[in-house]
């Protein structure tokens, strides 16, 4: 019998998402260079990719650039691998006008920003997203990241967007675990958790997956925590996860992604190069990213020893 027809439309928004940087060469969209990194990342087992996310730079790329990155990005992935499209903007109508301008195309769903700058009321932010979706079929993933739009979306608010069923998952980076784990216990959304830092204590609060940036490097590792997690051995998960923690806190230093791409250019993937107002990764910060960079990369692709559980002898053995 032959296998079920790949959809990107009817991918499960689950597990470990890489919310793509966009390498730049003299300024222009380096295409050549998104395509490598995202086949590099897709041979590690990652559950999806997101153009266009704020790791992306999007809010510096205009829409014939980043319908460039998206095209490329959906030639490289194919049908191996979904797509999201990140959408954005202060203004709810033409954030709904742009998600429009990709409506046809393949995508695992759009990943749809809080407004920055305006800070609207919860019952403002319900109707922006409500918004965007009547203007789209395409399935919709929340984007809640305060610290860059200055505004919460409330699990209240997401529990409310999500009696309509395009609302399908969010991706919480709010800094808090607490909230974290209200979206899991008071939605039916998928909670894809937006704070590296916090990744393995959302995961354990019965998180869904993640939007991680630090997934870059070294993908199979964090697609190697999501499974440890799922399948219960926590200890073994915990150990990881501290492996991982070094290189987590000196990629968000300071402010992403550049440092991201600091690393990511030392491993010649791409140049170090961002618009502005994003600025290079400080000389500090590039030192420091080397020595943790060279730590995860030496790691086995499979576990050593230390992060396996002991194996627990069954009753009435010998």
């Amino acid at each position: 019998m032959s296998s079920p027809r790949f959809s990107h439309r009817s991918a499960p928004l689950r597990g470990i998402w890489v919310p793509l940087v966009t390498p730049l060469r003299d300024g222009e969209v380096d295409l050549n260079r998104l395509q490598l990194l995202a086949d590099r990342i897709i041979k590690q087992g990652v559950h999806g990719l997101v153009v266009c996310g704020s790791t992306g730079e999007a809010a510096q790329l205009d829409l014939a650039e980043q319908g460039s990155a998206l095209a490329a990005v959906l030639e490289t992935a194919g049908k191996r691998c979904p797509v999201m499209m990140g959408i954005s903007g202060a203004d709810t109508y033409a954030a709904a006008s742009k998600a429009l301008q990709f409506d046809e195309l393949e995508l695992a769903g759009y990943l749809v920003s809080t407004p920055c700058y305006v800070r609207p009321s919860q019952d403002g932010l319900r109707r922006h997203f409500e918004v965007i979706a009547d203007a789209t079929g395409q399935r919709i993933v929340l984007d809640n990241v305060p610290a860059r739009s200055g505004a919460n979306l409330a699990p209240a608010t997401a529990r409310q967007l999500a009696e309509r069923p395009q609302f399908a998952a969010i991706k919480e980076a709010g800094g808090n675990l607490q909230q974290i784990s209200d979206l899991v216990e008071q939605t039916p959304l998928a909670v894809l958790c937006g704070d590296d830092a916090l990744l393995f204590g959302a995961l354990c609060a019965g998180g869904h997956g993640a939007i991680s940036a630090a997934a870059h490097i070294r993908p199979d590792l964090y697609v190697q925590l999501y499974d440890l997690v799922r399948a219960g051995r926590l200890d073994a998960a915990r150990a990881l996860f501290r492996r991982l923690q070094p290189l987590i806190h000196l990629l968000y230093a300071e402010p992403n992604p550049a440092p991201l791409k600091a690393a990511l250019a030392r491993q010649g993937l791409l140049r170090d190069e961002l618009r502005q107002p994003l600025t290079p990764a400080s000389a500090a910060s590039r030192a420091g990213l080397a020595c943790a960079v060279d730590a995860l990369m030496a790691l086995p692709s499979y576990p050593p020893e230390s992060f396996r559980l002991p194996q627990v002898a069954t009753v009435g053995a010998m």
